[in-house]
């Protein structure tokens, strides 16, 4: 299950990365990203909303986008993972690595993808069983970072999130330095005047999308 999982992070490998207390902004976020091209999408647990919220994002997704994956990101402990794997996410992230999350993912073999800043804490991801890590934050570490470390974890995949920029050169930079998917925040989301533009982020992502390829 997490090898398909992958396999279909891989191949669209433009992951949104986002939260809003309002459902229905939620879900037509949503809907913009998978017009889009967007077949993996990460609700972030930042808000008092975010239980509720992502448990009718899940049913909206079953019914609207049944091939779309739906994670749920900023997890931190134990605890918080168990809630939302009862809920019934399809992976969990995480911006630190954090041994009992690993260990709750392992027991209900599903996708965890642990936020490293370090060879020590990606030796450490490795070690606990995940090979897909997030390279958080990513505008400080950069592509250079990837370059240098990734002749260590020949058998690791990773993901830029924080500070990644919606450009075709920083996008291609990214994945000519080896990067498998990168997960964008708030410099996807346009907004004008009136709020979100929807048809600019269906946009952003068809055009992310094809700079990946």
């Amino acid at each position: 299950m997490k090898e398909q999982l992958l396999t279909h992070i891989f191949e669209y490998p433009v992951i949104p990365v986002f939260y809003h207390d309002d459902l229905q902004i939620c879900k037509q976020i949503m809907k913009a990203c998978y017009d889009g091209g967007i077949r993996t999408f990460e609700f972030v647990n930042r808000g008092a909303a975010a239980k509720s919220n992502f448990a009718e994002l899940l049913t909206y997704r079953n019914t609207e986008f049944p091939d779309l994956k739906l994670g749920i990101g900023t997890i931190l402990d134990a605890q918080t993972a168990e809630e939302f794997v009862s809920l019934g996410t399809d992976f969990l992230v995480s911006p630190i690595f954090n041994s009992s999350i690993a260990e709750v993912a392992n027991k209900h073999q599903l996708l965890w993808i642990p936020g490293c800043m370090t060879p020590s804490e990606i030796a450490q991801a490795q070690e606990a069983g995940c090979t897909f890590i997030k390279l958080f934050p990513g505008e400080t570490l950069g592509p250079s970072f990837l370059k240098s470390i990734k002749p260590l974890f020949p058998k690791l995949k990773f993901m830029p999130t924080g500070g990644v920029d919606t450009t075709e050169d920083n996008i291609r930079t990214w994945f000519k330095a080896g990067v498998s998917a990168v997960g964008l925040g708030s410099k996807l989301f346009s907004q004008s005047d009136a709020g979100y533009d929807y048809d600019q982020i269906h946009a952003n992502c068809t055009k992310l999308l094809s700079w990946t390829k």
